[in-house]
C-alpha cells in the first residue's frame, strides 16, 4: 500500500476495528492512529512516500513461573498491548536500514553478517543475529529500509529487547517468506540473536511470548525443544486489567543477586547428583532439609522450595484459565507473589535494605485491592516493577494511587493482546 493512502485509510477509520482487535483498549484508539500516522510520515522523511508495509511485534509480561525456566520449569507469560512497530519497505539493494525513534540509522549489509565482539550489546549485533539465524534455518532474506518505533517500556520487564527481534523476524517472514516462518521459529531465532551475537544468555521465554502472543504456556523440560501451548483466553472480557508498576528502584549492582537466585537453586539440585531442579521432588528436599541447610545456607532451601511449588503453580493456573476460573487463577497469583517474597526472596536487594520500592508497592497494593485484584513481583526482581491483576472497574483508582507513591505515569493499565509478531497492514 502506497504510504499516503496508508495515512488516509487511518485518518478516515477505515482501520479502527482492526487496531481494536491489536490492541484491545478502546481509550488507547486516538493514540495508536496518530502514533501509526507518525511514524509513517517519519519513514518518508528518510526513504520517501511509496509502497510500505506496517509490522508489529508486542512485548511481554510474565504473568507465572518467577524464575523457573533456567532450572527447566514451566512458565505462564502473555504479550501486551504496548508494542514495536515497524514502517517497511522491500529494496533489492541487498542492505537493511533501520532508524529507530531517535537513534542515528544502521545499515547492515547481508555479505556482512557475521557475529563481532565489537559490536556485542548492540542494535546491530541483534539485527545481524536474527538474519543469520534465517539463513541457517534455511529462509530466505533481503533488504529492507526501515522506519522503528517503540512504546515497550525500557527496563521495566517487559522485553523490549526480545520485542525488536521477534520484528525483525516477523519482516523478514513477511516480505520474504510469505508469512510461512512459524511464531516459534522466529523466538528461537531471537535468542540465537540475543545469546550469540548481542552476548546476552537469556532463555527463550521473552522471545516466545512476544513471538506467540496472547497467553503462552511454555515448558522448558527440554530446553532445546520447549513445549508451547497457546492459551485463547480474554481477560478484559473475565473483568481484569493488567498493570504494571514501575517503582523506579534502581538496577545498578544487582548482577550478583540475579546471579545468585540459578546458583543457589543448582547447588540444590547438585547435592542430589541433577543439573536442575526440575529433576528434584519437594520431597526429596524436605525429607534433606537437616543436611541442606548445614552443607548450602537456608537460603538456597528456601529457594529450591518456591522452584517446586512455583512450577506447580504455573500448571494449576494454566488449568484455571482453561476452566475459565478466575478465582483459582488469581489464588495462585497472588500465592506466587507471597513465595518469591517469602522463599525466593527477590523482592530487594540483601545489599541495601533501607530502599525497598518493590516491597512498598506490594503492600500498597494490598492495602488498596483488598478483594479488588492481587499482585505479584514481576520478572527477575529486586529492583523494577510489580505486576497487578485489577478488575476493570478499580483500575482508574489503583493507578491514581499508585501514580501519587511512585510518579506519574509510572502505574500502566495494559491488556493482553491475543497477537503476536505479525503484519498489520
Amino acid at each position: 500500500m502506497q504510504t499516503q493512502v496508508m495515512i488516509k485509510t487511518i485518518e478516515n477509520g477505515e482501520i479502527d476495528d482492526r487496531l481494536l482487535d491489536i490492541y484491545v483498549d478502546a481509550t488507547k484508539l486516538a493514540y495508536q492512529k496518530e502514533r501509526y500516522i507518525k511514524a509513517i510520515k517519519i519513514f518518508e522523511t528518510h526513504y520517501g512516500a511509496g509502497e510500505a508495509e506496517i509490522f508489529s511485534a508486542p512485548g511481554r509480561s510474565e504473568v507465572g513461573g518467577n524464575h523457573t525456566d533456567h532450572q527447566h520449569g514451566e512458565v505462564l507469560a502473555a504479550s501486551i498491548n504496548l508494542d514495536t512497530l515497524g514502517v517497511v519497505r522491500e529494496t533489492d539493494d541487498n542492505l537493511i536500514k533501520i532508524i529507530s525513534d531517535d537513534y542515528d540509522e544502521v545499515v547492515i549489509s547481508l555479505d556482512d553478517i557475521e557475529a563481532k565482539e565489537k559490536e556485542k550489546e548492540t542494535t546491530t549485533a541483534l539485527i545481524k543475529g536474527v538474519i543469520a539465524g534465517f539463513v541457517e534455518g534455511g529462509h530466505k532474506v533481503g533488504g529492507f529500509c526501515a522506519y522503528i518505533t517503540s512504546d515497550v517500556l525500557i527496563g521495566a520487564g517487559l522485553s523490549s529487547s526480545a520485542a525488536f527481534e521477534t520484528l525483525i523476524g516477523t519482516i523478514l517472514s513477511g516480505l520474504y517468506n510469505d508469512m510461512k516462518v512459524s511464531a516459534v521459529e522466529i523466538a528461537i531465532i531471537g535468542q540465537y540473536a540475543e545469546n550469540v551475537y548481542f552476548g546476552k544468555p537469556c532463555g527463550l521465554m521473552d522471545q516466545m511470548a512476544c513471538s506467540v502472543g496472547n497467553l503462552v504456556h511454555i515448558d522448558f523440560k527440554n530446553p532445546k525443544n520447549p513445549e508451547v501451548e497457546k492459551l485463547d483466553f480474554n481477560m478484559s472480557e473475565h473483568g481484569y486489567s493488567l498493570c504494571i508498576t514501575d517503582t523506579k528502584g534502581s538496577h545498578a549492582d544487582l548482577t550478583d543477586e540475579y546471579a545468585a537466585v540459578p546458583q543457589e537453586m543448582k547447588a540444590v539440585a547438585n547435592y542430589f547428583g541433577k543439573e536442575v531442579l526440575r529433576d528434584v521432588t519437594y520431597a526429596d528436599v524436605i525429607k534433606e532439609i537437616v543436611a541442606l541447610r548445614k552443607t548450602l545456607g537456608d537460603r538456597s532451601v528456601l529457594r529450591a522450595v518456591h522452584f517446586l511449588c512455583e512450577n506447580e503453580r504455573v500448571v494449576k493456573e494454566v488449568n484455571a484459565l482453561k476452566w475459565g476460573d478466575m478465582n483459582l487463577f488469581l489464588e495462585n497469583v497472588k500465592a506466587s507473589g507471597d513465595s518469591s517474597f517469602k522463599y525466593l526472596q527477590n523482592v530487594y536487594s540483601n545489599n541495601d535494605v533501607e530502599n525497598q520500592n518493590i516491597s512498598i508497592a506490594l503492600m500498597m497494593s494490598d492495602v488498596l485491592l483488598k478483594t479488588e485484584g492481587v499482585s505479584r513481583v514481576h520478572g527477575g526482581g529486586f529492583a523494577g516493577t510489580i505486576q497487578a491483576f485489577v478488575k476493570n472497574d478499580f483500575v482508574a483508582t489503583y493507578k491514581a494511587q499508585m501514580d501519587h507513591i511512585f510518579g506519574e505515569g509510572a502505574c500502566k493499565d495494559l491488556r493482553i493482546r491475543k497477537y503476536g509478531g505479525m503484519k498489520v497492514l
